[in-house]
């Protein structure tokens, strides 16, 4: 890998996409040219996972290189009273490895723009302020305490004199918040990001930033002039579009400047799969929450062409497997950054594909738990509880080990056809390594959950 000069990082972390809906990975219904011009001069990879396949927790591994069950969040986070019966803690411990600390500490201006969700929301007013855990300046939705942009609502013919607010509580929620409309909150944050980043350069300081938009998650707010039919789905794919509309002014400020063009790199991904009937998971089964490739697979866009290897440049990487908690030790060795000797992250370096200099997967088996009050969510009775994820094989089974569910992903990425009982000891295996590793991690309240018609 070549060497670079602390090169900035923006992480675009989208809120319950499918892996199918940016229209460079398929999407025929909506148009997300911003993003798509980021893929045609960077890299799209098609075999990227989160580590969780719901909010705050996928949120702790991007951000901590490690499983999020390490600490104790493998849920959203939710009320008080919501996580203690989930057997979850009720914030992050700020004392976790986080990317932004690292880099800080490094002498990188960092700067977090968006939801949060790591704790402070609903009624847990007392968690630590974002700024704790390595953050210079932070600018957040109604999940994250401290500074914030909270959504006021139109519905079309509604009097603009007289907008409905969503999430008012959240005013306790730290000092300093503003309201605006729902439909234009991304570039709010978008805003403040700037601003960021021309202090930062105006410094001569590299900075590391995550633009984390609370679009495309539900409830839809469009403009007034998007609703259309005013149908659920029309709703997703208007808010997808000026999503990435807003985006795009971020986008187009790193691509126009001649500095920042040469040492920028743009990550973009989801923090999840979608919810059925609104985003696409693609060809892929299942959905939010759910350990299926449609809850747990992401499209991710990495942008940085001057740093790319050049004839990778556009191109799609179908082949290298690796997730979220890899980018935290990835990041790291391309800015040339060594963490503490004590850290010991979950994830692989792979710097060589990020920059499109190689197509290799990570070598460690990835593992997944389901979130505990997640057995049974969109219609589907007893989802499995682990997953586990080896080269070509993906495994899926209960806390115990029955049920298994064995696929090929080369041949079956869609997830139909279950060989357990063709390949026993491909299940033995991998059956032994993930409850292994389930019982490695802190409990959680998900065995005891389950409803008792699942029992």
């Amino acid at each position: 890998m070549q060497a670079t000069n602390r090169p900035n990082i923006i992480l675009v972390f989208i809120d319950d996409m499918g892996w199918g809906d940016f229209s460079c990975f398929g999407n025929q219904d909506a148009s997300t040219p911003h993003i798509d011009r980021l893929a045609k001069e960077g890299i799209s990879f098609e075999q990227f996972y989160v580590n969780s396949p719901i909010c705050s927790p996928s949120r702790v591994a991007i951000s901590t290189g490690q499983y999020p069950q390490r600490w104790r969040i493998s849920s959203y986070l939710g009320h008080r009273a919501q996580n203690k019966k989930r057997g979850m803690a009720q914030w992050l411990d700020p004392k976790a490895p986080m990317l932004a600390r690292f880099l800080q500490n490094s002498g990188y201006a960092t700067g977090h723009f968006g939801k949060w969700h790591m704790g402070g929301q609903r009624d847990v007013n007392d968690a630590p302020a974002i700024s704790e855990y390595g953050f210079d300046q932070a600018l957040t939705n109604f999940e994250g305490m401290g500074p914030k942009l909270l959504p006021l609502t139109l519905k079309p013919g509604q009097d603009k004199s007289k907008p409905g607010r969503l999430w008012h509580h959240a005013e306790r929620l730290g000092k300093g918040y503003q309201w605006m409309q729902r439909s234009e909150i991304t570039g709010g944050f978008v805003d403040a990001a700037l601003s960021f980043i021309k202090q930062a350069k105006q410094d001569e300081t590299p900075f590391y930033l995550n633009l984390w938009p609370d679009d495309v998650h539900s409830p839809f707010w469009p403009s007034v002039d998007q609703w259309g039919d005013g149908e659920k789905r029309t709703l997703y794919l208007a808010v997808l579009e000026e999503m990435d509309r807003q985006l795009g002014r971020l986008f187009q400020y790193i691509q126009n400047d001649p500095a920042l063009s040469k040492n920028t790199i743009i990550l973009a991904c989801s923090d999840n799969g979608p919810d059925p009937g609104l985003g696409s998971p693609g060809p892929f089964r299942g959905y939010k929450t759910q350990l299926f490739e449609g809850g747990i697979r992401s499209s991710l866009v990495a942008w940085a062409p001057k740093l790319m290897k050049k004839d990778a440049l556009g191109t799609i990487n179908q082949d290298s497997i690796f997730s979220a908690i890899d980018l935290v030790p990835t990041l790291l060795d391309i800015c040339n950054i060594s963490p503490p000797d004590k850290i010991t992250f979950d994830g692989e370096s792979l710097p060589s594909v990020l920059l499109g200099q190689s197509k290799k997967s990570k070598n460690k088996m990835m593992f997944f738990r389901r979130p505990p009050d997640r057995d049974s969510f969109y219609g589907v009775k007893d989802l499995p509880d682990l997953a586990v994820r080896n080269g070509r094989w993906k495994l899926l089974c209960e806390y115990d080990g029955s049920s298994p569910l064995l696929y090929d992903l080369l041949t079956d990425r869609e997830e139909t056809k279950n060989l357990a009982k063709q390949k026993t000891d491909m299940v033995t295996e991998l059956t032994q390594s993930v409850i292994a590793w389930h019982k490695s991690m802190p409990a959680d309240n998900g065995p005891a959950l389950v409803p008792k018609a699942n029992q």
